[in-house]
């Protein structure tokens, strides 16, 4: 039973939005709290990241499968400014805003897999993945 879903992010609202429907998403695929936690706490730090510096964009939700493993996928998509360097944009405590600069590398550290593609001048697109 695939499931998918798009939610727009332009305003804080939004973000909370993201937060209950990531955690929906993953009781329906029976991940233990533990796993929700980690999965809407990185969703959360995305989506802040897709409003604050993206202004504005997606987030879309997928349930997967690979062989018998069932996971939540997360794409967050942004038509921002983009990001100079991934690298140090990855590194714990660096930040171009008012943060702890934990975003994307706690978001990394939090799923099983992690993706990220930015051209400067023209966005972002983050994914990451959470396998029960």
């Amino acid at each position: 039973m695939e499931r998918t879903e798009t939610i727009l992010i332009q305003s804080s609202t939004d973000v909370v939005l993201v937060r209950q429907s990531v955690r929906q998403f993953a009781v329906e695929i029976g991940f233990g709290l533990v796993d929700q936690t980690k999965i809407v706490t990185a969703a959360s730090e995305l989506a802040r990241n897709t409003l604050d510096y993206g202004g504005g964009g997606t987030a879309k939700l997928e349930t997967v499968e690979s062989g018998r493993r069932r996971g939540l996928k997360l794409t967050f998509e942004d038509q921002g400014p983009g990001i100079v360097d991934i690298d140090l944009a990855l590194k714990d405590g660096f930040t171009t805003g008012s943060g702890l600069g934990m975003g994307l590398s706690g978001a990394k550290r939090l799923a099983n897999e992690f993706e990220i593609q930015s051209v400067v001048g023209e966005g972002t697109r983050v994914t990451i993945i959470r396998w029960k």
